[in-house]
């Protein structure tokens, strides 16, 4: 069976592991836990009349002290780039860790996840922002881990983009 490694990356807080959870077991939390180390998990998909084992790397958030440990990316398929769409900064810090990520590893495979979209009395960017990063070719989907809209969608676009790579 064919496995896929795929981290989780983005800033505090907006949602990495609260998406795993509700990929894999379809639950979600209002209580949030700082992840510390890696939190790692598996879940097997069909993809195309195949299955694939999706190994899920929940990685720290990063902020301006801690950044992405290299030993975590290694052999990384692709990845899930996490923003809170009610705090305009973590689109900032997606855009660093994806530079830093590049220096790492190359380019592999990711897509762009805008969380919480369920949160729309909050929502902090201009309508032309995510529409600006779509014309820019950034592959994006609109999620809420609480609601499970766009969940599956997001690990199968990025499933797709790692096997046609």
């Amino acid at each position: 069976m064919m496995k896929k490694k795929i981290c989780m990356l983005g800033a505090f807080a907006v949602g990495k592991t609260s998406l795993v959870r509700r990929f894999v077991k379809s639950i979600f939390s209002e209580k949030y836990k700082t992840t510390i180390g890696v939190k790692i998990d598996k879940k097997t998909v069909t993809y195309n009349g195949g299955e694939i084992d999706l190994v899920l790397w929940d990685l720290p958030g990063e902020d301006d002290f801690q950044s992405i440990q290299i030993s975590y990316l290694r052999g990384t398929s692709g990845y899930l780039l996490v923003v809170d769409s009610t705090r305009k900064s973590t689109l900032d810090k997606a855009f660093e860790i994806k530079k830093n990520v590049e220096a790492i590893i190359d380019k592999v495979p990711f897509v762009m996840v805008i969380n919480k979209s369920d949160l729309t009395d909050e929502y902090d960017f201009e309508p032309d922002t995510l529409e600006s990063l779509e014309e820019s070719g950034i592959s994006l989907v609109k999620t809420s881990a609480k609601t499970g809209d766009g969940v599956e969608e997001a690990f199968s676009t990025l499933t797709g983009m790692m096997l046609s790579k």
